[in-house]
């Protein structure tokens, strides 16, 4: 369990498009989750021409992400998790 305390805070502002920005995709290593953001990854690239992709994959989906991968998240506009089964 994790005992941190999280501030609440205000959500970031949405991004008026997705051209030219840096989107990472996480895969929480679900079955199924890596052919999903393939054919994500796909289609940001070919139809919303997003400028770079970086991908990144927990341990686990049990459990938390690893300081390693929320630190490999910094800096990126936007990041969608992706969750399947």
């Amino acid at each position: 369990m994790n005992d941190a305390c999280v501030l609440p805070g205000m959500p970031a502002a949405r991004l008026d498009t997705v051209a030219g920005k840096i989107i990472a995709l996480l895969d929480i290593t679900k079955p199924g989750g890596s052919a999903f953001l393939d054919r994500l990854e796909h289609l940001l690239t070919t139809r919303f021409r997003v400028g770079e992709i970086i991908r990144t994959q927990k341990g686990t989906y049990t459990k938390p992400a690893s300081q390693n991968v929320l630190d490999s998240l910094r800096g990126v506009d936007a990041f969608i998790e992706a969750l399947a089964d």
